[in-house]
C-alpha cells in the first residue's frame, strides 16, 4: 500500500477565492445593473462564472475528496468532507451558470436548482456551526440566503434579482475575508478563523 504523508494545508482558501471572485463579479450586474445588460456583457460574465466559481471551487473539491478518499493525505477531519461535497458541487453548478449566462439562456430552469443548492446549503451550516466553525457555518447561511433569493428571480420576481445581487457582493466580501483568513493563518500560523 502506497502512503503519503499527511498534509495540514487543505486548499480552501482556493475555493474560497474562486467563489467570492465570481460573487463580486455578478453581484454589480444584478443589484445596479453595472455592467447593463448587453450580448458583449452576457458573453464576459458567463466566462468569469466558468473560470473563477467554476473551476476554482470544482478543482478544490477534487482534491480534497481525492485527499480524503483515495489518498487519506488530510488528517481525519470529517467537516472536510462536507467542505469537498459543497466545492465540487457549488464548481460544477457555476459551469452551468456561466454557460447559460455566456449562451444568454432561460434563467427559469433555476428554480429548481435553488432549491437543490438551499439544502446543500442548510447541510453546510448544520455541519459547521455544529463543529464550532462559525466563520464557514456564516458562509453557508449567506449561500442559503443567495439560492432563497436566486428562486425567486428565476420565478420572475423582480425584487429577488435584486436581493440576488446584495447577498452576492455580501457573501462575496465574506468569502474575500475567509480567502485571507485561511491564507495568513496556514502560512503565517495566525488565528483569524478562531
Amino acid at each position: 500500500m502506497l502512503t503519503f504523508a499527511t498534509s495540514v494545508y487543505p486548499p480552501l482558501a482556493l475555493g474560497f477565492f474562486g467563489l467570492g471572485t465570481g460573487y463580486l463579479i455578478y453581484g454589480p450586474h444584478e443589484l445596479f445593473g453595472y455592467p447593463g445588460k448587453s450580448e458583449r456583457a452576457d458573453r464576459a460574465l458567463g466566462v468569469w462564472g466558468v473560470w473563477m466559481p467554476g473551476f476554482c471551487q470544482l478543482l478544490t473539491g477534487l482534491i480534497l475528496f481525492i485527499g480524503l478518499t483515495w489518498f487519506q493525505v488530510f488528517a481525519k477531519s470529517p467537516p472536510l468532507y462536507m467542505a469537498a461535497l459543497a466545492f465540487s458541487a457549488y464548481g460544477i453548478h457555476w459551469f452551468a451558470i456561466g454557460m447559460n449566462k455566456y449562451r444568454d439562456s432561460d434563467p427559469h430552469t433555476n428554480a429548481g436548482m435553488s432549491v437543490a443548492y438551499m439544502v446543500i446549503s442548510a447541510m453546510g451550516a448544520t455541519v459547521f456551526f455544529k463543529v464550532a466553525d462559525w466563520p464557514v457555518g456564516l458562509l453557508f447561511l449567506g449561500l442559503f440566503a443567495i439560492y432563497l433569493s436566486d428562486f425567486f428571480a428565476s420565478i420572475g420576481v423582480a425584487l429577488g434579482k435584486r436581493a440576488l445581487g446584495l447577498f452576492h457582493l455580501v457573501t462575496g466580501a465574506w468569502l474575500m475575508y475567509l480567502t485571507y483568513a485561511v491564507a495568513v493563518d496556514f502560512s503565517l500560523g495566525y488565528h483569524w478563523r478562531v
